[in-house]
């Protein structure tokens, strides 16, 4: 029982010398591999030695502050070209394409959403909507001041209240000046406003059709020699003209369209773009009249069945929530109760109110028709904004 065990015992002692051996072989070969020149690290002086003597020198020589303002200026000069590339062919396209027509449309008191496009279910504006659709609507657009005369004066100035000092119709602001009290009407250089710029600086053929709304001397303030076409109307929605009822969109139209063939007569054959403000007195109403809306009589079908939506804030209850400062002899309390203080008077005020401002919208239609006859439409950047409020 004890021989094989024996056996066993003297193998494994056999296996363990024969692995003992092969590991001090295994070290040694690889002692002597590691000593082999193939496996050296050389030193540096070799390559030093092969290098060209004067290459120290050359390295020495080289200016790098130099390089770099070598390279900036030639990326200045590459730069420089380019611009000078891009005004030359900036300045060839506008001498190719002569600059474009301006036509402003300019409404009086006409409340930001009276139109379709502004999401208003029931009034009619399908050309000023076109307009809304092909264009750009600015949604954020506002006024400072929301009073006739003084957004009248910023549009014609470029500047708020603060600077033109335009505060009361035909008057502007009065001061103590020499002694006295004076009105400083408008106080911004003649020089400086939309008409005088246009005309003089622009070179336009410069043209307004309708109300100017400031009650002061055009040429005095808004630039002598500015115009090559003006006529103001302002204050009423009917008068007689030549033994004929004429209403005020209408005359705005007419005179508009008046200006376009005197431009294409005159301005056109002096190679001129043209300037054009239509401003009308619509949608504004008729402060002393007690109908204060007074639209066409072709007009008077609009609406008839419509009911007109009665405004939330439009209450007894609303109105005792407002600030302490709104008290009933507020100017805006006032006007209320001349339009809209009943329910029926609120529907007849509101759908007349919406038929002028439909009789606009056909206008703006018929002028462009003219423009689109002259071939100017695609060569005219066409606003229609209003000077405030409703």
């Amino acid at each position: 029982m004890m021989r094989p065990l024996q056996t066993q015992t003297s193998l494994s002692r056999k296996l363990v010398i024969l692995l003992i051996t092969l590991f001090v072989v295994l070290v040694a070969v690889l002692v002597s591999v590691h000593q082999l020149e193939v496996f050296s690290v050389p030193q540096h002086g070799g390559w030093e030695r092969d290098m060209p003597e004067h290459l120290d020198d050359m390295s020495k020589s080289v200016d790098t502050n130099k390089l770099l303002r070598d390279k900036a200026r030639q990326a200045r000069q590459l730069s420089q070209q380019r611009k000078q590339k891009e005004r030359e062919a900036q300045q060839q396209m506008e001498e190719e394409q002569p600059p474009l027509n301006v036509l402003l449309f300019y409404a009086d008191d006409w409340r930001h959403d009276t139109m379709g496009a502004a999401g208003n279910p029931i009034v009619k504006t399908p050309f000023i909507d076109a307009l809304a659709k092909e264009g750009v609507r600015f949604t954020e657009n506002c006024v400072t001041t929301s009073i006739c005369w003084i957004s009248r004066a910023t549009l014609y100035t470029g500047q708020y209240l603060a600077r033109h000092h335009f505060e009361m119709l035909g008057r502007g602001r009065t001061i103590m000046k020499d002694g006295k009290m004076t009105d400083m009407k408008l106080e911004v250089p003649a020089n400086e406003t939309i008409y005088s710029l246009m005309k003089k600086k622009a070179n336009y053929f410069v043209g307004h059709a309708g109300k100017l709304g400031l009650w002061i001397d055009h040429e005095q303030y808004l630039g002598k020699g500015s115009f090559d076409f003006f006529v103001d109307e302002d204050g009423w929605h009917w008068r007689d003209i030549g033994g004929k009822k004429i209403h005020i969109t209408n005359k705005n139209t007419g005179d508009a369209l008046r200006f376009l063939k005197m431009w294409e007569s005159k301005g056109k054959l002096a190679k001129k773009p043209f300037f054009l403000n239509v401003a009308y007195f619509a949608t504004h109403a008729v402060d002393g009249d007690t109908r204060q809306y007074l639209p066409q009589n072709e007009s008077m079908v609009m609406y008839e069945n419509d009911t007109i939506p009665i405004p939330a804030t439009a209450t007894e209850e609303a109105w005792q929530k407002m600030p302490y400062f709104f008290r009933p002899r507020n100017e805006g309390r006032t006007r209320w109760g001349w339009r809209f203080d009943t329910p029926e008077k609120h529907q007849m005020m509101m759908k007349n109110y919406y038929r002028m401002a439909s009789e606009v919208d056909t206008s703006v239609g018929i002028i462009l028709k003219e423009l689109e006859m002259q071939g100017q439409l695609n060569n005219t950047l066409i606003i229609f904004t209003t000077d405030s409020k409703y």
